[in-house]
């Protein structure tokens, strides 16, 4: 048995998951994101270390992705449709429905509004899908006469998966993100309890110590609530999927407890596919949300309304969910410009902010002018921005090689 790992990306550090295991004589890409962090060449991995020569179908047995957030699966429509790769992709019904819509929001954010150059096109999104063989959760696959793999539950967001391979004698398994407790609208992660030669795990919060989910929501809430109170606007920059709709719910029920009429908005489009989604795709989510499903689909929100951009000087307190999540572009960079000016204004950042980035910037610690180019400087005078998960410093390093006899 011999195991040859090649990491492309997120190798001690954020973004960019895309890991090569080489097991028994199969090739398995697992993952091909994108760093958010970067516009240059290194956005993406380095795909010449899979082949020098490009011929990438006979130097890879199949793909496997573990969920639709960009730093897994943000490169795949450039590997397959502009590099060439045409062999099979793997991933689950949810990731499959969710990825394009997630890959078309980055494409118009990107080329529409920020008039970069196009790395990939709708079509090629469109094609790329037509490559991926979905799977359901603990259905064994054969993808060739040697190679098998399985899908277990991974919590995280909605569809995620961890991946089970076997190859002859030698099995391993691959995770992305994973959440080891439930929270409002996904379970824990689940696997069976199996003999494995190799994992690979993700570790963003590895060495992280974090208050309870109580106290975390708690200081939420009682921040939101404080400045709605006193007339300012809360901005929630948030990817559309994920953990906008487990904030929602949040948001929504203690709307419901305080009877507060301040409105709650979500910028429209993106999230108005994802919660259509996420209303046929109970079966993916937590069991408490699955057992109310027959009265109340948890995903039809009461208190949160759509947002036009002719909306962002309206006067007056209210909420506002942006993508995209680490305000790296798009209406949420757009809103924070008008936003941040004022003192009476709050800024919360849900999850990780890459480096680069201005959420970055902002929970590194409250900076007073923020530069957005040459031409361009935000002034920063709202409220320190509260930071629900704790930032993780990660050091940087270039692809590197792991080999196991």
């Amino acid at each position: 048995m011999a195991i040859e790992c090649l990491v492309l990306g997120a190798g001690q550090e954020v973004g960019k998951s895309c890991v090569v295991v080489t097991i028994n004589g199969k090739r398995i890409m697992f993952d091909c994101g994108m760093h958010m962090g970067y516009l240059d060449h290194r956005r993406y991995p380095d795909f010449s270390l899979v082949s020098k020569l490009g011929d990438f179908d006979d130097a890879l047995t199949c793909i496997i992705i573990t969920h639709f957030h960009l730093d897994h699966v943000g490169a795949l429509p450039y590997f397959t449709e502009v590099c060439g790769y045409r062999g099979p992709v793997y991933m689950t019904y949810p990731t499959k429905a969710l990825a394009p819509l997630m890959l078309e929001d980055y494409r118009k954010v990107m080329v529409d509004r920020r008039g970069e150059e196009e790395q990939f096109t709708s079509e090629h999104i469109a094609q790329c899908m037509k490559k991926v063989v979905a799977v359901d959760l603990k259905q064994t696959v054969q993808v060739d006469g040697d190679l098998q793999i399985r899908a277990y539950y991974a919590g995280h967001v909605i569809g995620a998966a961890m991946f089970y391979v076997k190859v002859g004698d030698a099995e391993m398994v691959y995770t992305g993100d994973y959440n080891m407790t439930p929270d409002r609208h996904l379970g824990a992660a689940q696997i069976d309890r199996l003999r494995l030669d190799l994992v690979i795990t993700e570790s963003t919060y590895a060495t992280t110590i974090r208050d309870s989910r109580y106290s975390r929501e708690r200081e939420f809430l009682k921040a939101v609530h404080k400045c709605v109170s006193s007339g300012g606007k809360v901005l929630i920059p948030t990817f559309a999927l994920g953990r906008a709709q487990e904030l929602c719910i949040l948001l929504d029920d203690y709307w419901d407890r305080m009877n507060l009429k301040v409105p709650i908005y979500f910028s429209a489009g993106l999230t108005i596919q994802a919660n259509m989604y996420y209303k046929m795709l109970i079966s993916w989510t937590s069991q408490k949300i699955k057992d109310s499903y027959s009265t109340h689909n948890a995903f039809d929100f009461k208190n949160v309304h759509n947002f036009e951009r002719s909306m962002i000087n309206d006067p007056g307190p209210c909420v506002l969910f942006a993508t995209p999540g680490m305000i790296s572009g798009g209406f949420s960079l757009e809103v924070f410009k008008h936003w941040a000016p004022s003192e009476k204004n709050l800024v919360t950042l849900p999850g990780y902010c890459v480096a680069g980035t201005i959420g970055h910037k902002l929970m590194s610690g409250k900076p007073t002018k923020i530069d957005l180019d040459q031409d361009t400087q935000i002034d920063v005078r709202c409220q320190e921005p509260l930071a629900l998960l704790f930032k993780v410093t990660k050091i940087q390093t270039p692809s590197f090689r792991i080999a196991v006899q």
